[in-house]
């Protein structure tokens, strides 16, 4: 029997130890795609307890925590933080053949030494010793991300953000790791969202800028594009339900904003037109600073209208969508790329019915010299476990290159997920050493040595050119 949790965890044989031990285990993360607050970050603060360190803001233990049957007073509501922390912990071994018990037990593992598996009857014992650990210098949101081998994040911010904590972040030089912002544009996509005349209005206040015309509105876009370009940003990030794509003519998009700023209701065909439009419109606005464009495909949000109203969104109320993809993704990016405008993208889907579609899709536009310019994006969301990261690898490796793969991101709003970078390696060793020991390939050990360094830490420096922006 095989210690719970061991050292070896998840590695089966000599050769997925080998690749683990001498290439993966020590690489350095480049959390490129994260959701941690930039203010956390720059204040760095001491957590005041471990509800506040692990459960707020975590979607993916409220969730477990509802399926258990946990009073939603004791999740989000006005319960007091030890009885929250003690219903996640009576949750925890429910939550088998859920990644969300391995990384329980090795972020206890990584960074409180807690070794025995959380549950009832233990977690006042351990409420009440990592929140003593958490008071230690070792424990703020700094020390934390030092610790785990972190050489840059990528944000996710709103095109209206100040940027004022990144710019703080920038200018302070005893913290090494750089904070990167990511242009989030989803205020000004999301046409059909009541919130968009609101959303254009903060964008107009920002620029100082009267937004009345479409022009208007792009040329403020571009203002603010300018802005973050200024300030680091290297990437922009969209969150589709559905890829956009219905031909558009620019005197169309011109009437479809004038419409929607009079508050008039507009057709699915009309959105579906305004999303294409700008979509092509930002694409080439990303190309041209060397950007990359990545889009998260599939998730259908805020399910649960009643605790939509209650909670807000982002809540834990979003599931797969099983919407068709292939035709629009292709349509939208061979718009870009036959005007030489297309930028380097990498593509999500939560459903993981689209795994070929999306990793034969990235074999269409390629350039000249680059090598993965279009990205099939890492294990997301409901499959970042053992089966969908192993899934994600070898669908990608089926019919694309996976020693191009740019690797994990912990896509989480916690100082404690960077356990989930060792996850992914573990999987990745373990898929590599299983091909080795069953005959696939042979036992180059620093060949394909080489591939798991390059898929864990090389392949995103290059592939977001930050060669000169992170410690090597």
């Amino acid at each position: 029997m095989t210690n719970f949790l061991s050292e070896d965890f998840l590695l089966m044989n000599e050769y997925d130890r080998e690749l683990y031990y001498t290439f993966a285990k020590n690489m350095p993360i480049c959390d490129y795609h994260c959701h941690l607050s930039p203010q956390e970050i720059w204040e760095n603060r001491p957590f005041e307890n471990m509800t506040k360190a692990w459960l707020g803001g975590d979607h993916y233990k409220w969730r477990a925590m509802r399926l258990n049957g946990v009073r939603e007073e004791f999740i989000t509501g006005d319960a007091p933080d030890k009885e929250k922390f003690l219903a996640w912990a009576k949750t925890v071994p429910k939550t088998i053949g859920n990644p969300l018990y391995h990384w329980t037990h090795m972020e206890l593992k990584t960074y409180f030494h807690f070794h025995q598996p959380l549950d009832e009857t233990n977690g006042e014992n351990v409420w009440d010793a990592c929140n003593r650990l958490l008071q230690q210098e070792a424990f703020t949101p700094r020390a934390l991300i030092e610790r785990s081998n972190v050489r840059a994040i990528g944000t996710t911010d709103d095109p209206t953000d100040s940027l004022l904590y990144h710019q703080k972040l920038q200018a302070d030089d005893t913290f090494h790791v750089k904070v990167i912002p990511t242009f989030r544009p989803d205020g000004a996509l999301k046409i059909e969202q009541g919130s968009f005349a609101d959303w254009v209005a903060k964008l107009s206040d920002v620029t100082g800028k009267s937004i009345d015309t479409l022009d208007a509105f792009l040329h403020a876009l571009k203002e603010r594009l300018t802005y973050f370009d200024k300030h680091g940003c290297r990437s922009s990030d969209h969150d589709m339900t559905e890829v956009p794509f219905v031909e558009v003519s620019e005197q169309e998009a011109h009437h479809i904003f004038r419409k929607r700023l009079a508050n008039e209701d507009l057709t699915k065909v009309e959105n579906e037109k305004y999303k294409t439009f700008l979509m092509t419109w930002l694409g080439k606005e990303y190309a041209a600073r060397g950007w990359v464009m990545q889009w998260h495909i599939g998730v259908m949000r805020n399910n649960n209208s009643r605790m939509l109203h209650k909670l807000g969104p982002d809540t834990g109320f979003d599931s797969i969508g099983d919407g068709q993809i292939a035709h629009a993704t292709a349509k939208l990016l061979d718009l870009l790329d036959k005007q030489g405008a297309l930028p380097k993208t990498i593509l999500y889907c939560v459903n993981p019915n689209a795994n070929y579609i999306l990793a034969s899709m990235i074999g269409n536009f390629t350039e000249s010299g680059v090598r993965g310019k279009v990205q099939f994006g890492s294990a997301w969301w409901f499959n970042d476990h053992i089966d969908g990261m192993r899934r994600q690898l070898t669908d990608l490796a089926s019919v694309g290159l996976l020693s191009n793969f740019i690797g994990m991101l912990t896509d989480s709003r916690s100082f404690l997920s960077y356990p989930r970078h060792d996850y992914f390696r573990r999987i990745l060793c373990q898929l590599i050493g299983s091909w080795i020991k069953e005959g696939q390939l042979p036992p180059d050990m620093e060949r394909w040595g080489q591939i798991v360094q390059d898929i864990c830490y090389n392949n995103v420096v290059d592939y977001f050119d930050m060669k000169e922006t992170v410690r090597l």
